[in-house]
């Protein structure tokens, strides 16, 4: 992991009463027009102490719900979790410094607990605020990022988002990896990006963020730094048949969509949930 710092039909036309019509030459098919990219700043990331983070709500969530802010597991103030460790309601009163669309400081957030945090399988943490979305807006005029709820595809384009550096990487969406592997930890799914997202550490937490939809589909959290195999910030990926490729230099993200099914009325975690397939304690 990236170890924590201190988006014709033809037309006739009518010549007048009286006259012949004539059919007008077909035009060429209008090509699809493609998708709009989405602007996107700094507004709604949050930089913590050692990582970067951002506010985010689910499409479940309403205006007074407590909000969320994302990050990655492995930047709890409490350490990095081991492997098959899974934190729920843990009580926390960590801060986030939050930034406007400039990348300024709007305020300061703070944590009423962490309400999920994990580095199995995934590399997520959820802290739950003690203020909700319409009084964030209310205060300092900045929406949350809307969490996806859909899996990106290969290709789309993409942006990480650092409020702990106030930079932005921009490129693609390059794989999908069956299994990530580094040190003691394996993730699932993981997202590659294409070499451009040549993101260091600090970026850990970042969102990554889908320019055509301007939502967030993951979160930052690894890159191979030296070519070394599956050690600690040095990931490796195994395929289903458990064949290894080391790639230097190439960054990686943990997909988000699957939380969505795990959040239910009020912004609270249900790993019960159906379809719910984040690790229990």
């Amino acid at each position: 992991m990236r170890r924590p710092l201190v988006g014709a039909i033809a037309t006739v036309l009518l010549a007048g009463a009286g006259t012949a019509t004539a059919a007008a030459a077909p035009t060429a098919p209008t090509a699809p027009k493609a998708p709009t990219a989405k602007a996107v700043d700094f507004a709604g990331t949050v930089a913590l102490s050692n990582c970067s983070g951002s506010l985010v709500r689910l499409p479940s969530s309403a205006d007074n719900d407590p909000a969320l802010v994302l990050t990655n597991g492995h930047c709890l103030e409490t350490g990095m979790p081991g492997p098959g460790d899974v934190l729920v309601d843990k009580p926390s009163s960590r801060t986030f410094s939050l930034l406007n669309s400039t990348a300024g400081k709007a305020g300061t957030l703070r944590a009423s607990k962490v309400a999920y945090g994990t580095m199995t399988d995934t590399d997520v943490a959820l802290y739950q605020l003690d203020t909700t979305y319409a009084k964030i807006k209310q205060n300092y005029r900045i929406d949350a990022l809307n969490l996806s709820a859909d899996h990106p595809a290969a290709g789309t384009p993409i942006k990480v988002v650092s409020g702990y550096w106030k930079k932005i990487y921009s490129c693609n969406v390059d794989a999908f990896v069956h299994e990530l592997h580094e040190g003691d930890w394996v993730w699932k799914d993981s997202l590659r990006y294409t070499p451009s997202c040549n993101t260091i550490g600090g970026t850990s937490g970042s969102p990554v963020v889908d320019t055509n939809t301007g939502k967030v589909v993951a979160v930052n959290n690894t890159g191979n730094e030296s070519g070394q195999r599956c050690t600690e910030n040095n990931p490796c990926e195994v395929d289903e048949k458990g064949n290894v490729t080391v790639r230097k230099g190439i960054n990686y993200a943990q997909q988000t969509y699957g939380i969505a099914k795990c959040v239910t009325t009020g912004n609270r975690i249900d790993l019960n949930l159906p379809g719910c397939a984040l690790p229990k304690p």
